[in-house]
């Protein structure tokens, strides 16, 4: 199967079965979201569920959050991983925000990895779920469902993925396509035992014909 036509099985494939496809953090503005997505770095997003409303409750705004210490940041999300680092990104966000950007979330990628903790994959995640632009984010789960499927080759980084995945991808599907795929890793083709007779994937997938009924 050449890869157009496989690009075209799997949109089907996901259309199908997962027409609404979303992030599963809990925002209502695009402060919110990015402070979750930050939060959100190998942690669960159930995790940083738990921890953001009282931390928004506490700072719902980049002001608010901004005039603080890490410290007092940390006290919130002391149950994530890594929150020494999260509580000084948070709070270098929130003030880089209102010097950069008059404390709104910018929606050009590299406006918004001018931001402390933002990287390429936060960038993309803000872009495409507040801005809906054509931004693919890919995390672990991205990166492993498009190797073991066929879409990426040879990928080695996740920007190559990235930029294979976006070569295919119709733009104007770009931003549920990154959701189709998180949630696909997430439920379905997990990392350690992918659930393939639970997957109508498997026709075409090249993880499953080489690997799993070799």
């Amino acid at each position: 199967m050449r890869k157009r036509e496989l690009f075209d099985f799997v949109i089907q494939y996901f259309e199908e079965t997962m027409p609404i496809a979303e992030t599963e953090l809990d925002y209502e503005n695009p402060f919110e979201l990015i402070v979750a997505v930050i939060l959100s770095a190998q942690c669960t997003d159930k995790r940083v569920n738990q921890i953001t409303p009282d931390l928004l409750k506490r700072f719902p705004t980049p002001q608010k959050m901004a005039e603080v210490e890490p410290a007092e940041v940390f006290d919130y999300i002391r149950s994530c991983s890594y929150p020494n680092n999260k509580a000084k990104h948070l709070v270098g966000m929130a003030q880089k925000l209102l010097e950069l950007f008059d404390g709104e979330v910018p929606s050009d990628v590299d406006d918004l990895q001018k931001l402390p903790g933002v990287g390429r994959k936060t960038a993309n995640v803000i872009a495409s779920v507040v801005y809906n632009k054509p931004a693919l984010a890919v995390d672990t789960h991205v990166f492993r469902v498009a190797a073991r499927i066929g879409l990426s080759t040879n990928a080695k980084t996740p920007l190559a993925t990235e930029q294979q995945l976006m070569k295919y991808f119709p733009a104007e599907l770009v931003p549920k396509a990154h959701h189709w795929l998180i949630l696909h890793g997430r439920y379905t083709c997990i990392a350690r035992k992918p659930k393939c007779t639970k997957c109508g994937l498997t026709e075409v997938c090249k993880f499953y014909n080489k690997e799993v009924i070799k």
